[in-house]
């Protein structure tokens, strides 16, 4: 039996629009730990990178108010840069939240004939993966199937 896979699923949507709030806020979420600090982190680089030194100086002098204030002004180079990474981390946990899903729904049918580690059709006379090469563990079991 072949589990369908669904381009659409709630929490992979809430997972994207929670990335689009802040980097990694969706990777949270989904409980996607390593992903979400990684996403952070390349926030904060890309960031770091792109604001002109007059963010850094309006932040230390007026706080939240003078970043505000210095945000209207920012160059478009700053502001693209930004949007990418807020765009490509929402696809990323988009992604993340159909994989989680899939998984999920493969877990539920144990009598699937997929393999463990990609999810593909196996070939009942092979004690392996054909797609990923993973050793199975019930090769006895399957073959007499």
């Amino acid at each position: 039996m072949f589990v369908q896979r669904s381009w659409f699923t709630r929490r992979s949507l809430v997972a994207a629009i929670l990335a689009m709030v802040y980097p990694g806020l969706g990777h949270v979420y989904l409980r996607a730990w390593f992903r979400a600090i990684a996403w952070f982190g390349v926030a904060l680089i890309a960031a770091a990178m792109v604001l002109p030194e007059s963010a850094y100086t309006a932040f230390e002098t007026n706080g939240f108010s003078g970043l505000v204030e210095v945000s209207r002004t920012l160059p478009t180079e700053a502001v693209l840069s930004m949007l990418v990474v807020r765009v490509l981390n929402a696809v990323d946990a988009y992604l993340t939240g159909l994989q989680q899903a899939t998984k999920a729904a493969q877990a539920e049918s144990p009598d699937a004939n997929t393999c463990p580690e990609c999810g593909k059709e196996l070939d009942p006379e092979l004690d392996f993966c054909p797609w990923c090469t993973t050793r199975l563990e019930d090769s006895e079991n399957r073959a007499e199937r």
